[in-house]
């Protein structure tokens, strides 16, 4: 039998949102596959740029769903953050959080007395998604900005998948105090090294394996670290985003959901002119796109990735040809 994916590599980095659960709910046989994947050996860390709860909070949600999970497999943006200023400010040191309790929390742990007023002079400002942001302490921060703190940001999603559809994230929520002040936040959360640096110093990961949803923030983390990636299609990645990605945004693997880390490796072979896998061939007709074949759409989208990320320095492609292909391969 042919080792399964989960054999390469000692550690998981997952993301959570679009990969492991969708809101409050579960991601069709995430928990089960990450059991398998426990049970196999592997350390398992949640890596996620959600800074608006706490570890044990998250750690007690998967539990929930049927993940295993302690608050120490889970590392968030807010600790990233939190580790940050840390380091460069004074303990004792007042930070105004501009979020929930998962960033109080985590800049107290390091030391850091939370404020919410620029009043306390606070020498950094963190931001973090919080469902109850208010204007008025969007309002406190940007007066401490204004005063000269530093303004860090937990992470800098523009949205987050959720089971009603796509929501603004905090990258979108950090436009408010940044258009005020003219003020671009440092960011802590992927793709910046900060988290995943966290992630490391944790797990002692010396083969991991990032997994996530998210071309801009989970595959360019893996690609600046140097690590393999998979990217799930559970989240808000589409064909089409995969097709046209830059070769930051490439992942080293492509799978419908986290089952495929008990299945073989699907290597794409390239003969002559097609890219080819289980049945699907992709090749170029001039500046056109074309797959032909049948059986796992997935498998179609690993040969039609291939085949466009081998043009991609060819010249351009015709993106209405792309648009067919994507179509084909909806999933």
């Amino acid at each position: 039998m042919d080792s399964a994916l989960i054999d390469i590599y000692d550690t998981l980095l997952l993301d959570l949102d679009g990969v492991v659960y969708l809101g409050r709910q579960a991601v069709p046989g995430a928990p089960e596959a990450l059991v398998r994947a426990r049970d196999a050996g592997v350390r398992l860390a949640y890596v996620t740029n959600n800074a608006s709860r706490t570890p044990a909070a998250i750690a007690e949600h998967l539990v929930h769903l049927g993940a295993p999970a302690t608050p120490d497999d889970v590392v968030t943006s807010a600790q990233a953050a939190a580790r940050l200023i840390a380091e460069r400010v004074p303990a004792g040191a007042a930070v105004l959080v501009v979020g929930g309790m998962g960033l109080r929390s985590a800049v107290g742990a390091r030391g850091l007395r939370p404020v919410t007023t620029a009043a306390d002079e606070p020498v950094a400002v963190v931001q973090g998604i919080s469902p109850d942001l208010s204007y008025a302490l969007l309002c406190e921060g940007t007066l401490a900005v204004r005063q000269g703190a530093w303004f860090v940001a937990a992470n800098a999603d523009t949205t987050m998948p959720t089971n009603r559809g796509v929501l603004p994230g905090n990258g979108a929520m950090t436009r408010v105090i940044a258009t005020a002040t003219g003020v671009e936040p440092v960011v802590a959360g992927k793709p910046e090294p900060p988290l995943h640096r966290e992630s490391m110093l944790r797990t002692g990961a010396k083969r991991p394996l990032i997994v996530g949803d998210r071309l801009d923030t989970d595959i360019e983390a893996a690609t600046r670290a140097g690590a393999d990636s998979l990217l799930v299609l559970t989240g808000v990645t589409g064909p089409m985003d995969l097709l046209t990605a830059p070769p930051e945004h490439r992942p080293t693997h492509i799978a419908a959901d986290l089952s495929a880390l008990h299945l073989p490796p699907a290597p794409v072979t390239q003969e002559g002119d097609a890219w080819t896998r289980a049945g699907w061939a992709a090749r170029w007709e001039g500046d056109r796109l074309r797959l032909t074949g049948a059986g796992d759409p997935v498998d179609g989208l690993r040969a039609a990735c291939a085949a466009a990320w081998a043009r991609a320095t060819g010249g351009p492609a015709d993106e209405d040809g792309l648009k067919q292909v994507a179509e084909v391969l909806s999933l």
